[in-house]
Order: structure tokens, then sequence, then C-alpha cells
């Protein structure tokens, strides 16, 4: 059967655009490497928990639109994240606020706190790298407590030569406000991630097929539509004959407990000594009471072929060998994390699939 589009990767990017496509009577294959859906945002229930398989996904965003599109599919669980830090065994509140302020400074009122941040700012040069960007932002203390240690596991380079929009992202708040994220709209889905991705692939126009290899069955695959969707690693599409793009992935141990663990979904361990990044408790994303807990350790390691590629390492080097693949990407949609090898969330994925849909329907 020849289809009207060939869709590689059924996580955000390739259901959102399938969905999107066959709403409008297009017919479509979407082939999924892995032998379930939903890419890295995929959901298990263990103990009656949903367990985020790969990691921590708090949907978040400001766009009503795509707030409605993703709630066709799931109601939301009105979930705010709140995330702590544990740095050499204590716990400090995170993003930085008031509170962190408070904790590591005794500093009890904006004025105070902003008046402290002024005297510890210290500027290093350019502001370009990381360190001179978090320590122009928060001093030398704030820097090592809660981003020198993480950040270096994390990507296994010096901060001094990664590029500072990594930490651009965290704010700093002389509020008391301790919500990781600021947008209108926040939650989890109330059945796990994976229910969405059901939902939203469950269409007559959709044919799924998963445990399939794109780039094992390329040549046949290609025959079922010259129209394709790409939501790999654009490198591996083109057999790397520029060269590999560099990536970061994780490890990740699961435990079935008893009780309560740690008493948040999120615990950051910012130390370098500590190996692992963080440990999440997956029932205290949908503040379900429980007997039994599920705990994950997230450990940062080193890719290859073997592994899941989670992080593009957005340096110059690797940037500009995109932008040679770029420019030789024709009549090719490339899309998602790994196709536009970029870090973006969720409902910025979305968005750019239902773009990317309107402008071939």
């Amino acid at each position: 059967m020849v289809y009207d589009f060939l869709i590689v990767g059924a996580g955000f990017f390739g259901s959102t655009f399938a969905r999107s496509v066959a709403e409008k009577g297009k017919k479509v294959l979407l082939v999924e490497k892995r032998n379930h859906i939903g890419g890295n945002c995929y959901t298990e229930k263990i103990e009656g928990i949903n367990v985020h398989k790969y990691g921590a996904h708090l949907f978040h965003t400001n766009d009503e639109k795509i707030w409605n599109f993703v709630n066709r599919f799931s109601k939301f669980i009105d979930y705010r994240h709140k995330v702590k830090v544990n740095f050499k065994n204590k716990v400090y509140s995170f993003p930085i606020n008031l509170m962190t302020l408070s904790q590591v400074w005794g500093t009890n009122t904006p004025e105070e706190a902003k008046q402290r941040l002024a005297s510890v700012k210290r500027c290093l040069g350019s502001n370009a790298s990381l360190e001179e960007h978090a320590i122009s932002a928060m001093g030398e203390e704030l820097y090592e407590i809660f981003i020198k240690g993480y950040t270096s596991k994390q990507w296994n380079k010096d901060p001094k030569k990664l590029p500072a929009s990594i930490v651009k992202r965290i704010p700093i708040r002389l509020t008391y406000n301790e919500d990781y994220f600021a947008d209108t709209y926040q939650g989890v889905p109330e059945d796990g991630y994976t229910r969405i991705f059901e939902n939203m692939l469950d269409h007559p126009n959709i044919s799924l097929e998963t445990n399939t290899d794109f780039i094992v069955n390329k040549k046949e695959l290609t025959k079922c539509s010259n129209k394709i969707v790409y939501s790999g690693k654009i490198d591996e599409f083109y057999d790397y004959q520029l060269g590999e793009l560099e990536y970061r992935s994780l490890r990740f141990e699961n435990k079935i407990l008893e009780g309560d663990y740690q008493g948040c979904s999120v615990m950051n361990y910012t130390e370098k000594e500590v190996p692992y990044t963080r440990i999440l408790e997956h029932k205290h994303f949908e503040k379900k009471e429980s007997s039994k807990t599920v705990v994950t350790w997230e450990y940062p390691d080193a890719y290859n072929k073997n592994k899941i590629p989670f992080y593009p390492i957005n340096d110059n080097k690797n940037n500009n060998l995109y932008n040679a693949y770029k420019k030789i990407s024709k009549n090719i949609i490339f899309g998602g994390r790994l196709g536009k090898y970029e870090y973006k969330d969720m409902h910025q994925i979305i968005a750019s699939a239902i773009h990317e849909a309107n402008k071939v329907t």
C-alpha cells in the first residue's frame, strides 16, 4: 500500500504530525523502532503507579491551543513541579527563590536578597560560558551548590566549556514562589503519557508498526511513500556521511519500596562526587496515596549507538555539523529533539509538529 506520509518515530513529534494529517484525510504509516509508542515520554504502570520510564516529564505551556490539543487525548492532574536539591546532605528549595536564599544566607525579604545577590555577583568575562553566566547571575557560592557539580556530571564537561544557554532557562526569583515552571497551564496526564499516545494514534487513517527499525528497513519502507517525516537522528538518516553528532545518554535504576522514600517527586543531587543526578519518586507526580513506591535513580551516561540519545551537545562544533546535514536535507521533514538536534520541551515539539503538518496539508 502507498501512503501519503511515512513517519518515523512515535514520540510527540511523529504522533502529533500523524494525527494532524490523518484528520485532514491523509493516510499515514507510522513506524517505531522500540516495542512501544511514546518515545522517551513512555510511562508504564507498576504497583498502580504511572512510572516515567525515561525520566520525569512535566507538561507545561502558555499556549492555550497546545493545552487544548493534549487535553483531547487525556485529562490532566493539576501538578505544579517543585524540585528539591540535596547538596552535602542539606536540602534546598529549587529553582533559586527567596526560600532558597533564606536557607543559604538567612535573607528573608526581597530587598535583603537583592542586596546580597548584588554583592556576590562577579563578572568573569563575556558571559558566553555556562560558568561565566552563572557566576555573574548568582555568585560563586550558589553556583557551587546548585549548578557546578550537577552540570559537570550531566554533560561530562567542564562548565567553562559549556554554552550559557544550558542555564539561562533556570530562573532566580525574589519571591517565595517555589514552582519550577511559570507557565499558565501545567500538569501530568491522569493515566500516564502512554494513554495520550494510544488515543492520539487511534485513527482509521493511521497505520502503526512497532519493533520496526527504519534504518534497517530503509529501502523497503521508502517505497511506501515519497513523503518522509523523520524524528530520529539526522546524522544516522544520512549514514553519518559528514560525521557523527554528539549526544549524552542516561541510565536508570528502579526499585519498588514500601512507604514513602523521599517525600517529593524529584530530588536533585548536585555534588559531583554523587554519581547520580537525581532521584524520582513517581507516585508524587500524581499525588497518589499508596503503600508501595517506585523510585528511580537517574545517572548521566556516555552515549554510543547502542544507547538512547537523550541530549544533543549543542556546542559550536556539533551545531556546525548539524547545519551541514541540514543543508542536504531536501524533501525530508525532520523534527523532534533528534531530527532538529536541539533541546525542546514537549509543548514546543507538539507546536512544531502541528506547524509542519499544516504546511504540507
